[in-house]
C-alpha cells in the first residue's frame, strides 16, 4: 500500500462541512437477476452446461434485480430495440451508438436525482446553488452533463461546474472531497453533486470470466448530494476525515477501457483479496489522530462492489452482517451502480437515523480502479436533538 500522511482532512478548527440529503433515481426497467442471466446465456450462444454455470453466479450474486435505461433485457431476440435481432447480436452495438443512449438517459435521470434530493430540503432552491459537481465513468460528451443541468434546471449560468469523470466505483469520495474543500472555503456554499451511471449499455458478448462477472453486476442509476458548509436544519451528516491507499498489485484486477464496441469492465475474482489485505490498514490510517476508534463505529456504509467483497471487509474488521445490512440491501435491490452505489448506501443508513444517534461516526468506503481504496468518516449531526429526544 502507498500511503500520504497528507491525506488527512483538516484540522477540527476549521470551517466543516454537511451532507444535508441524498436523493436517487433510476431508470424505468427493473430486470429480475435470473431474467438477465437467460439474456447473457442466449446472447452469448451458451449450451445447457455453460448456461447452468452462468445462472449458479446470478443465483449467490446477492443480486435479486437490477434497473436498466434498455428494455432489451427483458425481450426475447426479435423483439430488441438496442441490440440487433439476429442470433449472434452482430453487427455488436458501437462505442457511439452507446453513448448515443448514455447522452438520452443521463441527464433525465440526473435530474430526477437533484430534483428528489432537494424536495427533503424545502428551505433550499434550484436558485440557491452556486456549484455543481457532475461523476460518470460511463459515458462522456461535450457540451456535457454539466451544461445540460443547467439548462434544463434553469440554474445559474454563472454556477461553478466541475466535471469528475472516468474514475469508476469510487468517484463519489472525490466528489465529496471537492465539495468539502467548496464548502469549508464558502460556508456560503451550496453543492450539488450528482453521480449518474449508465453501465447496462456496456455489455460486452465475452465468455471470459472477468467480462461475466461485470455482466452479472452492474446496473443503471443516479444519486445526488446536497452539500454545504452549514448544518440542516434537522439532521446532516458531518464530515470529519478522508484516507486513500492504492494497491498497485491490483491495477490489472479492476480495471475500465474503451474498446470499439463499448467500455470493457475487468474484475477478477482476486478483488476481494486484495481489498480484504488493505482494509483494515486503510481504517487504521483513517482513524488515526482522531478520538474514534473502531470498536466505537456501529453504523456503516459501504460500497457493495460484490457480495465478496462485503463479506471479506465483515471479517477483516469483526462487522456483522447486520452491520453491513444497508450495502446488502442495496446490492439485492439495485446491483453494482458504479459511483453511485455508495451513495445509495448512505442514504438508506441517513433514513434509519434519530436523534438518538446524535454524534455517532459513520464509516464509509468504496473501491475502484488502481486497485483504490477509499475511505471517509462522517458524524450525525442533530441541529435541535436536544429538544427532539
Amino acid at each position: 500500500m502507498q500511503h500520504d500522511k497528507r491525506n488527512h482532512t483538516r484540522n477540527t478548527n476549521h470551517m466543516k462541512s454537511y451532507i444535508c440529503a441524498i436523493g436517487t433515481a433510476n431508470p424505468p426497467n427493473k430486470i429480475p437477476q435470473m431474467q438477465v442471466a437467460d439474456f447473457m446465456a442466449a446472447a452469448m450462444q451458451f449450451d445447457e452446461q455453460d448456461t447452468r454455470k452462468l445462472k449458479a453466479l446470478y443465483r449467490v450474486s446477492g443480486i435479486g434485480q437490477r434497473y436498466s435505461v434498455l428494455e432489451d433485457y427483458t425481450r426475447q431476440n426479435g423483439n430488441f430495440s438496442f441490440y440487433p435481432n439476429t442470433p449472434t447480436l452482430e453487427p455488436f452495438p458501437t462505442v457511439q451508438q452507446r453513448m448515443d443512449v448514455y447522452r438520452r438517459h443521463a441527464v433525465q435521470l440526473s435530474e430526477q436525482a437533484i430534483r428528489s434530493c432537494l424536495d427533503q430540503t424545502p428551505s433550499i432552491q434550484l436558485s440557491d446553488l452556486t456549484h455543481l459537481i457532475t461523476v460518470s465513468c460511463t459515458g462522456m460528451y461535450a457540451p456535457g452533463l454539466d451544461i445540460e443541468l443547467v439548462e434544463r434546471l434553469s440554474l445559474s449560468p454563472c454556477v461553478q461546474r466541475t466535471s469528475v469523470n472516468f474514475m469508476g466505483c469510487y468517484a463519489a469520495f472525490n466528489a465529496i472531497k471537492l465539495a468539502d474543500s467548496i464548502c469549508r472555503a464558502n460556508p456560503e456554499a451550496k453543492v450539488m453533486l450528482v453521480c449518474t451511471e449508465i453501465c447496462t449499455i456496456h455489455f460486452q458478448k465475452n465468455p471470459e470470466q472477468d467480462h461475466l462477472v461485470s455482466n452479472a453486476l452492474f446496473g443503471d442509476g443516479a444519486a445526488a448530494v446536497l452539500m454545504q458548509g452549514q448544518p440542516c436544519q434537522q439532521m446532516s451528516l458531518e464530515l470529519q476525515s478522508f484516507h486513500c491507499d492504492l494497491a498497485p498489485a491490483g491495477k490489472r484486477d479492476m480495471a475500465w477501457h474503451i474498446g470499439d464496441t463499448g467500455f470493457e469492465m475487468t474484475l477478477s475474482s482476486y478483488v476481494p483479496d486484495l481489498i480484504k489485505k488493505g482494509i483494515k490498514q486503510l481504517t487504521e490510517r483513517l482513524l488515526q489522530g482522531l478520538k474514534t476508534t473502531l470498536a466505537e463505529i456501529k453504523l456503516f456504509a459501504i460500497h457493495p462492489g460484490g457480495r465478496r467483497i462485503l463479506e471479506v471487509i465483515e471479517q477483516e474488521l469483526g462487522m456483522t452482517r447486520d452491520d453491513n445490512r444497508f450495502a446488502y440491501q442495496v446490492l439485492r435491490d439495485f446491483g453494482n451502480m458504479s459511483s453511485a452505489t455508495v451513495l445509495f448506501v448512505l442514504k438508506e443508513l441517513m433514513q434509519t437515523l434519530t436523534p438518538q444517534h446524535k454524534d455517532e461516526p459513520v464509516l464509509s468506503f468504496a473501491f475502484g480502479p488502481g486497485l483504490t481504496l477509499e475511505s471517509m468518516l462522517l458524524k450525525v449531526h442533530y441541529a435541535h436533538a436536544e429538544t427532539t429526544v
